[in-house]
């Protein structure tokens, strides 16, 4: 079975024309679970490089837009449609979800360069991360999400690994590539498959998380998750980011963060209960205890090929 679906098309937005559908296309969308699946791919993605191509999936019209940031420029954001919606007015609404893997160097490009400040943010590597059972100290880099938990069969896996194999040969200047080839046009068939590719694994990942998400006890965790990335996001518009710095692949939560959020959670509920806010303490089960998973820096496989493509290093 294909990682892409047969009946999912993949456009490519390089006018005005395609620009103003993708946009019409947007309007009135799920927001449960999120329709809208995002990626971005650049040379050296962050402030001091370019956004190249945005993949956007828009899950429940089976459509994959592959955006031509290199070719539109301002005017993929600036434009809008009959009803006053533009990219810009959907990446920065809090209330229309985006589901995305790590949020840090596309908020920071988007920020830099567009002006956009980014909400409504689902980061699949934060959600995977508080979903582990083991070790938080470090996250997971995408390949080894997929490989681990991905619901699709092993040889959509090795498809999946072999585009991204393929890809790599053309953008990593180490296997005779490099980063520009994002930015030839036409896109060359290589990259729309991978960058389709990508995006079209999320919702499976999404899924996953969510559900772990949303057991009994877990409402600690939600807030962790959201809180967390608010707080990537504002790092990342930050004048001291540093999106190669080598800490990234640190976690926000270490065991002693962990205890004291804890322990402030089990306060507030104590507090609730004692002022009959609530009555109910079923969602807020405390989070005490989990199973070593042995987890390492090196252990985040992915890690150091996604940070290889944006022109950074692990």
């Amino acid at each position: 079975m294909s990682i892409v679906s047969t009946q999912t098309d993949i456009i490519v937005v390089d006018s005005t024309t395609t620009l103003l559908s993708l946009l019409d296309d947007l309007i009135s969308l799920a927001v449960d679970p999120p329709s809208l699946y995002l990626d971005l791919e650049g040379v050296k993605l962050g402030r001091h490089g370019s956004i190249s191509i945005i993949s956007l999936y828009i899950l429940s019209r089976k459509k994959i837009y592959l955006i031509d940031i290199h070719r539109l420029g301002k005017t993929a954001f600036s434009t809008t449609n009959s009803s006053a919606t533009s990219l810009k007015t959907i990446l920065e609404s809090p209330t229309i979800p985006k589901v995305i893997f790590d949020i840090r160097n596309d908020s920071d490009a988007l920020f830099s360069h567009y002006q956009i400040s980014v909400d409504g943010i689902k980061d699949l590597q934060l959600m995977e991360l508080a979903t582990r059972k083991g070790s938080k100290d470090f996250v997971a880099g995408l390949a080894k999400c997929i490989g681990k938990e991905s619901p699709v069969s092993t040889t959509a896996k090795a498809e999946w690994q072999r585009t991204k194999e393929g890809a790599g040969r053309l953008y990593d200047p180490k296997k005779g590539g490099r980063y520009e080839i994002f930015n030839d046009r036409p896109m060359r068939s290589e990259i729309v498959q991978y960058c389709a590719r990508d995006v079209a694994l999320l919702p499976g990942l999404y899924n996953i998380y969510n559900a772990k998400l949303r057991l009994p006890g877990q409402m600690f965790w939600q807030v962790q998750v959201r809180e967390a990335t608010k707080d990537r996001i504002k790092l990342s518009q930050s004048p001291g980011y540093d999106g190669q710095a080598k800490t990234k692949v640190c976690g926000p939560w270490d065991e002693e963060s962990i205890d004291r959020a804890i322990d402030a959670w089990n306060d507030d509920v104590m507090f609730d209960a004692q002022n009959n806010e609530d009555g109910n303490l079923d969602d807020y089960e405390d989070d005490d205890g989990y199973e070593s998973d042995n987890i390492t820096a090196r252990d985040c496989i992915g890690w150091e090929e996604d940070m290889v493509k944006n022109g950074e290093y692990f």
